[in-house]
């Protein structure tokens, strides 16, 4: 079978590269990503008490007026130095409650308890102490843990917060910014001692002007000292198509305050892929004709069979046969001539 023509070679090309451009084109754009969630950690928002079951609760013990008005514990001192406070454990059902008590977190495990099982009498209200001792390394700072009573079914956790005496230092940074789709990725991070209330400010400026501009505003989380953070920005109206630049300012009381950007080129999948393969096909056009030109200068290429220049067919004389020979023959002289006719 003969290969095929240049022709022909060029007519299959654009059979191919056509449609699957005309594909690509019409297909639809993928779907906007879904509005991304805020994955700070829950120990990380505003100190509450979790909400506990209706017939039990758990939260810092009160007094006078102010009874069980506290919605988390609350310590100071400085290292080396034993804290007190007491947990109130209402039991409002019908039947007695046994809790067990324990601490959580860094200053969660600096917390003693009088007694590590509670058993609570129907509609009756217990008072445990508690004591919390600073390490006497501790950084001068705030330090946050909870206090857990669980019953065997439901737990409750009540927030404690610490401060540590001594000089703090309020210290934040905002890292590893991505854009992803109508998605900003970011981490915060508290390199302080002290306990940080952060607020955000987002930028993004295109090619033709600024295309998002959010004031600062404050975060729904506390941050505690080394504690790291990922959150995400919902940006729904991202560009379809643009070069942009995305700037985020995090600040906190006592002067914290940092600044990180990142950038993304926003290109739509299917027109791109479309376009690229109309451009790869056009290439491949102009290439077969510039092919077919140069071979048609150079003329018609030659028959199978024929005669290549350096190849000689078999059988052929070589050059050295070619060659006249050195060797001497022996000449004959030739007689007189002798006359048709003549007499003898």
């Amino acid at each position: 079978m003969s290969p095929p023509t240049p022709r022909l070679r060029r007519a299959l090309l654009v059979l191919t590269t056509v449609p699957a451009a005309l594909l690509c084109a019409l297909a639809p754009l993928p779907a906007a990503a879904d509005a991304p969630v805020d994955t700070a950690p829950a120990a990380d928002t505003a100190p509450a008490a979790t909400a506990a079951p209706a017939d039990w609760t758990a939260r810092p013990a009160g007094g006078g007026a102010d009874r069980d008005a506290r919605p988390y514990v609350y310590l100071e001192g400085t290292p080396g130095t034993a804290l007190q406070d007491r947990l109130a454990v209402t039991n409002s059902g019908r039947a007695p409650l046994t809790v067990r008590l324990r601490g959580d977190g860094r200053a969660g495990a600096w917390i003693g308890f009088a007694a590590d099982t509670v058993t609570v009498p129907a509609r009756t209200r217990a008072e445990v102490p508690l004591a919390l001792t600073v390490p006497p390394d501790a950084v001068p700072g705030d330090a946050s843990g909870e206090v857990v009573a669980d019953d065997g079914d439901e737990e409750i956790r009540v927030p404690v917060r610490v401060r540590i005496g001594g000089p703090t230092l309020a210290a934040l940074t905002v890292e590893d910014v991505e854009i992803s789709g109508g998605t900003i990725r970011y981490a915060l991070v508290n390199r302080g001692n002290a306990m940080l209330e952060p607020r955000l400010a987002v930028r993004a400026d295109g090619m033709f002007g600024t295309l998002l501009d959010r004031p600062e505003r404050p975060l729904p989380l506390e941050l505690a000292p080394g504690r790291r953070v990922e959150r995400t920005e919902p940006w729904p109206d991202a560009p379809a198509l643009d070069a942009v630049t995305v700037r985020l300012r995090v600040t906190a009381p006592g002067g914290a305050r940092d600044e990180a950007e990142a950038s993304a080129t926003y290109i739509p999948v299917a027109p791109a892929v479309g376009g690229g393969l109309l451009v790869l096909g056009g290439l491949a056009l102009l290439g077969s004709g510039a092919y077919r030109r140069r071979r048609t200068r150079r003329g018609d290429p030659e028959q199978p069979g024929a005669e290549q220049p350096g190849v000689e067919p078999p059988g052929a004389e070589s050059a050295d046969d070619r060659q006249p020979t050195t060797e001497t023959r022996p000449l004959v002289k030739a007689g007189p001539l002798v006359k048709a006719g003549a007499e003898s």
